[in-house]
């Protein structure tokens, strides 16, 4: 018999190229997999050896991936189904399930477990198609050390693994959900570093306008779990088993910063959270923080158009080190808004915005063409907007029924199309299959907003904005982004652009 070196292996997928195409090689971040690293320290907080093989960033094809998984001849696997945000967990399932396939073909003795925000949204569903032996219906870290515990006895009581999905002979089991982890009890020092390789993580294009050859080194961490919103189109709490929003002890923030700027060199630093100013206390705690390290630091993050209000609070951000915030704006028209549970007034937009620039810090605009009360009016409305208020940065996405959300779960019931394949899910593959609207077909939809991006980028006021903020490096660089045009499998001619 083989001896086990190891406990636990956890496997960050990769498959850039298929979810962003070209985009891969030079203008998307490579992210560190944090979930995956907060997994690894809740485990190894518990007595089990742990070892991460980060995919994406290695570049690691699933044979190379199968093929370090069985000289580690780990007692479980775990296939980590997270995205870099909640919606982009269900576009890493083509690569995590041809991992999972490999892998059983390599070495079928070997215990899987996939878990993750798609697989805790359809946990029974993803049992019964991967190549898996448990699927996790939570968010993670207490179901896998329950399991390694019943392995490591050589018992078979999987019963008794609380937020566990398996088959038993032919019946599939679910057991009772697990209990959310305390973010400060059980993994106070946040990622395990250690166990990733720090210095292959870029961070975005945009995050380092002004220094563009300077993505290197990346790092980004959460100071919060879960969102207290409930936009319809997100899935961020599938793995929460609800609304849950936990703070983070602003000390154990900034000790996980230290060890990232002292020994790894981390400038470019991403909060992770899925809306980080939303409680200004905490913010500005941890923000006083880095203030008194005297870091010189690159940091983006979440936030809302409604939050950003509190007097003083953006200038102390920018003095900590917040040079980028993202503003989920959505939509153009408040009809749209309102049909997604994203409401607020238009003139609250323009304060906003006034107010973070004012503050010295840079703003990314976040637009969803393709909500339910979109047309080509309220699409061109969002286009004329995101022109108007000429943010540092614009993401242009269509909108998706995301495993998890609330916009699945009405898609499902009123038999929208939905994409075939998981891939279909991501916005930038050649298969996005994004939903369509009352009045528009998803690839109408398609076709408008990478219509939108092209003229965002290419228009003059931005890109004179951009050169006399950024200088000339930057838009040269902007000017080679918008000359690689995506190829789409749905797309769709437009009968209208203004």
């Amino acid at each position: 018999m083989v001896r086990k070196t190891v406990d636990l292996v956890l496997i960050n997928p990769g498959g850039q190229r298929q979810i962003y195409q070209i985009l891969a090689d030079t203008f998307t971040a490579k992210e560190p997999p944090v979930w995956a690293g907060l997994l690894a320290t809740y485990i190894r907080r518990r007595g089990f050896s742990v070892k991460i093989i980060d995919a994406n960033a290695e570049d690691l094809s699933p044979e190379e991936v199968a093929k370090r998984v069985v000289t580690e001849n780990p007692l479980l696997v775990g296939v980590v189904v997270y995205g870099h945000q909640p919606s982009a967990s269900t576009q890493v399932m083509p690569a995590a399930g041809l991992i999972c396939r490999v892998l059983k073909e390599r070495a079928p003795e070997l215990k899987v477990i996939m878990l993750g925000g798609h697989v805790a949204a359809l946990p029974e569903r993803t049992l019964r198609e991967e190549a898996t032996d448990f699927v996790c219906s939570g968010e993670g870290p207490y179901t896998v050390w329950k399991l390694l515990e019943v392995m490591k006895a050589s018992r078979l009581d999987y019963d008794s693994v609380p937020g566990l999905w398996y088959f038993k002979g032919d019946q599939v089991k679910a057991t009772n959900p697990a209990p959310l982890i305390d973010f400060d009890k059980d993994i106070p020092e946040g990622v395990a570093w250690d166990l990733l390789p720090v210095d292959k993580y870029r961070a975005h294009n945009w995050h380092c306008f002004g220094f563009i050859n300077r993505r290197q080194p990346y790092a980004s961490t959460y100071t919060t779990l879960g969102c207290p919103f409930k936009c319809a189109f997100c899935c961020i709490n599938a793995p929460f088993g609800g609304s849950s929003y936990r703070l983070r002890d602003p000390k154990h923030v900034a000790e996980e910063l230290d060890i990232l700027v002292q020994k790894y060199k981390v400038k470019n630093l991403k909060i992770a959270d899925e809306m980080f100013v939303v409680n200004i206390k905490h913010v500005s705690e941890i923000c006083d923080l880095i203030i008194e390290r005297g870091y010189d630091l690159n940091i983006w993050a979440y936030a809302r158009v409604d939050t950003v209000r509190r007097e003083g609070l953006l200038e102390k951000m920018k003095k900590a080190g917040f040079n980028w915030l993202a503003l989920g704006i959505e939509s153009g028209t408040s009809k749209v808004r309102d049909s997604v549970n994203k409401s607020f007034q238009q003139d609250t937009i323009y304060h906003s915005i006034e107010k973070i620039r004012k503050a010295g810090i840079n703003v990314v605009g976040n637009y969803i063409f393709g909500l339910p009360e979109d047309n080509y009016d309220t699409m061109q409305a969002t286009l004329d907007l995101a022109i108007d208020l000429c943010t540092e940065w614009a993401n242009f996405y269509v909108c998706m029924a995301y495993p998890g959300s609330a916009l699945y779960e009405r898609a499902v019931k009123e038999g929208w199309p939905l994409p075939k394949d998981w891939s279909g899910y991501s916005q930038h593959s050649i298969d996005t299959f994004p939903l369509p609207t009352k009045y528009l077909s998803g690839g109408e939809v398609l076709s408008f907003r990478d219509h939108a991006f092209q003229t965002y980028f290419t228009n003059p006021k931005y890109l004179s904005y951009i050169e006399n903020k950024f200088g000339s490096e930057t838009v040269e660089h902007i000017k080679e982004m918008v000359k690689i045009k995506l190829v789409r499998r749905f797309a769709a001619p437009l009968s209208f652009v203004k």
